[in-house]
């Protein structure tokens, strides 16, 4: 049982805002997750129940229709998250690096499991020497972001651009496995997308405006994004 007079790690009270941030541009935290992490989780809620979706995504500093970063993305018609959105466009995305560095323990847990890395790790210097270099660049953060999702009109212009664009951004050079268990490239020049999107499908944008970031040790860290001009361009996930 936790001892509530010595929270553990460096946890601090968080149901207010706590160590706002404001400027007119994206805290480079947020930037980093938001440039490098693949998918998101997409929060939605009808007037009873919460869902969670995991989500590809395209992010973008702006857009031609829009002077604030943009997350893009596609939705079915016929899907829950949809019903959701229409009935409550209030969202909120979790990005972060898929990645985590937690230091070993100093005991082994009561249930058995170890650290992650386990102890062991620790132990030879070359293996704390890669652990450190393979964890340096590795980020430590996570971000919330709320707002309002917007369905874009079917066939219109910018649906049609933020199509194009997230199909761009979601098209990778795959790499085949072989019967032996080797990767194969394929011809640099054949690349494929990793998703499709159906002629019907309903494309869904998000402001980024305010949001959170939250340290691995319990830190918090709100931060809001101040009005900036019209007219700046952007470049899609900081390609």
């Amino acid at each position: 049982m936790t001892d509530s007079l010595n929270p553990p790690l460096s946890y601090e009270a968080s149901a207010t805002t706590t160590h706002p941030h404001e400027a007119d541009s994206l805290p480079s935290e947020v930037v980093a997750c938001l440039k490098n992490s693949r998918f998101l989780h997409l929060a939605t809620c009808d007037n009873l129940t919460p869902h969670i979706s995991l989500m590809s995504y395209t992010y973008l500093p702006s857009t031609p229709y829009d002077p604030y970063p943009t997350i893009i993305m596609t939705t079915n018609p016929a899907s829950r998250k949809t019903n959701h959105l229409l009935s409550n466009p209030r969202i909120s995305l979790l990005v972060h690096d898929w990645v985590s560095h937690r230091p070993p323990t100093r005991a082994p847990n009561p249930d058995g499991r170890e650290g992650s890395p386990p102890p062991a790790a620790s132990r030879s210097s070359l293996a704390s020497l890669l652990l450190n270099l393979n964890t340096s660049a590795l980020s430590s953060i996570s971000t919330t972001i709320t707002g309002e999702a917007r369905f874009l009109e079917p066939g219109s212009p910018e649906e049609q651009w933020c199509k194009e664009r997230h199909l761009e951004n979601n098209t990778f050079e795959e790499e085949e496995i072989s019967l032996f268990g080797q990767q194969q490239r394929e011809n640099p020049s054949q690349r494929r997308p990793s998703m499709s999107i159906d002629s019907d499908v309903r494309v869904v944008t998000v402001q980024v405006r305010e949001g959170r970031i939250a340290d691995w040790k319990g830190g918090v860290r709100d931060w809001v994004l101040l009005p900036r001009e019209q007219g700046q361009a952007g470049l899609v996930n900081g390609v």
